[in-house]
Parts: structure tokens; C-alpha cells; sequence
């Protein structure tokens, strides 16, 4: 019994230093692993075949966020199968607030929201290879695909002087200040709602935020292309990180109403800059 006591305490005492062992040859495991990457793609050999990678970015007139999955084709060829969705404002939008009353902030005269959907692939070509494990790899890609343009109604929510209560209302149109509250639509003065002043002041008018509309979405479809630059800073390659910039066009199969009283606009050009994280395989 003395002897088996011995032993379990040998046992005991030599659990941290195996434990340590263990954790040194993961290290030194992966190290080389890493290395013998970095050899392969010195010779031009495929060292990675797939990729995942999710990313945020900013355009010229809005923002949004997108998934990614890469496939290898060869050292220096890849498609990229991209989902992205983003939010598009109009460059005239003016947020503005009642100064006598604490309301919501609102949009003057904005008709929709606009969210762009797209679905897409592209071609990716190796430009400039990582002179170290840690440098900076460019590539170039440029493709396309369809693009949904999701159309949620922009509420006001006013006074209604008659019921002592508030309403919703929201424009129609880009030409007239046509405002509805189901089923009753009307032709509401137009001194009254293309003037903001009068607009606050009168009616008391707050937005609504996020939790209206998405019951009356409309979609229009359309299709995109894109252009980009793309440098990779990720670390010993193992890791996707970059920073992308490019230029992004869109055609839709018919007009989008963004604000009343300005021309809607069937195509659209935006520049972009985005931040991705991934992992290659």
C-alpha cells in the first residue's frame, strides 16, 4: 500500500511538467507546420485551396457588411463567392429634430430605405506575393453577379389634431408630397409638408426607427459589378486580414424613389474601403 502511495505521487508531481512538454510540442508542431507552408509557396506549390472571411465597409454613400468564400484554382488564380448587404443613403438626406418638443430625429422627405442585396462572384489574380511570412500580399478582383434592391418605406409619425393621437404617414412619390395611413390616402397641403420648418413645428414630426415597414418591403432586381485592389497583412498566411478598396456600379430594372421632389436614379457608382478577417485552409 506504501509502495502504490509512492507511485501515485510520482504520478502527481510529473502532471505539470507533461502538461508544459505537451503545450511546447503544439508549439513547436505548429511552428513547423508553418514553415513548411512558407517553403511550399516559395516553390509555387498550392499551400491553401479554400478560404472563409466576413468584412465591414464603408462606400461614398453608405455602409454595410458581407461574407466570403475563396477557392484556390491555382498559385495565383482564385473565385471569390461573395454575399453582401449593405445600406444606401441619399447624398441630399437631412436629419433634423423638433426643437420644442423631445422627439425622435427624422428625414426630410425620405421615401424608402434603400438596402442592396447582392450575391456575386469574382475573379481573384495575384498581383504582388508576401516578400516575408509577415509582409503584404496584393491582389486584384473583379467580377459580378445580381443585386436585390429591398425598399423599406420610410414612416413619419405626425399628430392627428382630430383623434389626439399619433399617426404614421409616409410619402409615395418623388413628384408630389402623396402621403398614406392604410387604407386612407390623400393629398396633403403642400406648403404644409414640403416646408421642414412648418413640418416640426405643426405637426410634430418624429421618425420611427427600425421597427417600422418591414412588413411592406418591395424588391427590385437588378445586377452589379465590381473592381478592387486587396492587400493581405495576415500573419504567417494562416490568417485573412486585409483592407480592400474598390469601386462598385449597379443597374436596376427600374428607377429607385429615395427622396421627394429629386430625379430617382436607375444605376448607381460608389467607391468603397473594407476591413476583413478569415482563415485559410
Amino acid at each position: 500500500m506504501r509502495k502504490l502511495f509512492f507511485i501515485c505521487l510520482a504520478v502527481v508531481a510529473t502532471l505539470p511538467s507533461l502538461a508544459q512538454l505537451s503545450k511546447k510540442e503544439r508549439r513547436d508542431e505548429r511552428k513547423q507546420r508553418i514553415n513548411a507552408l512558407i517553403k511550399q509557396e516559395e516553390e509555387g506549390v498550392i499551400a491553401y485551396h479554400k478560404h472563409n472571411a466576413f468584412g465591414f465597409k464603408l462606400t461614398s454613400d453608405g455602409y454595410g457588411g458581407f461574407f466570403e468564400v475563396g477557392r484556390a484554382r491555382s498559385i495565383k488564380k482564385a473565385l471569390l463567392f461573395q454575399l453582401d448587404i449593405s445600406e444606401r443613403k441619399h447624398g441630399k438626406e437631412d436629419k433634423q429634430t423638433n426643437p420644442s418638443i423631445p422627439t425622435s430625429p427624422f428625414i426630410f422627405g425620405k421615401i424608402n430605405y434603400f438596402y442592396p442585396v447582392k450575391i456575386g462572384v469574382q475573379q481573384q489574380i495575384l498581383l504582388g506575393n508576401k516578400t516575408n511570412r509577415n509582409g503584404v500580399s496584393v491582389t486584384g478582383n473583379f467580377g459580378g453577379g445580381i443585386s436585390l434592391a429591398l425598399l423599406r418605406p420610410y414612416n413619419l409619425e405626425i399628430n392627428d389634431l382630430a383623434k389626439g393621437r399619433r399617426k404614421l404617414l409616409r410619402y409615395e412619390s418623388t413628384d408630389s408630397t402623396l402621403i398614406t395611413e392604410s387604407p386612407v390616402s390623400y393629398q396633403a397641403d403642400s406648403v404644409l409638408f414640403t416646408n421642414s420648418i412648418t413640418l416640426i413645428r405643426a405637426l410634430q414630426a418624429s421618425g420611427t426607427g427600425l421597427g417600422k415597414g418591414w412588413g411592406q418591403i418591395k424588391v427590385t432586381p437588378g445586377l452589379y459589378a465590381k473592381a478592387a485592389l486587396r492587400f493581405d497583412y495576415g500573419k504567417y498566411n494562416e490568417m485573412l486580414n486585409a483592407i480592400e478598396v474598390g469601386l462598385t456600379g449597379e443597374l436596376y430594372s427600374k428607377k429607385i424613389p429615395q427622396l421627394v421632389y429629386t430625379p430617382p436614379k436607375q444605376y448607381f457608382i460608389s467607391a468603397y474601403v473594407s476591413v476583413m478577417f478569415g482563415r485559410r485552409k
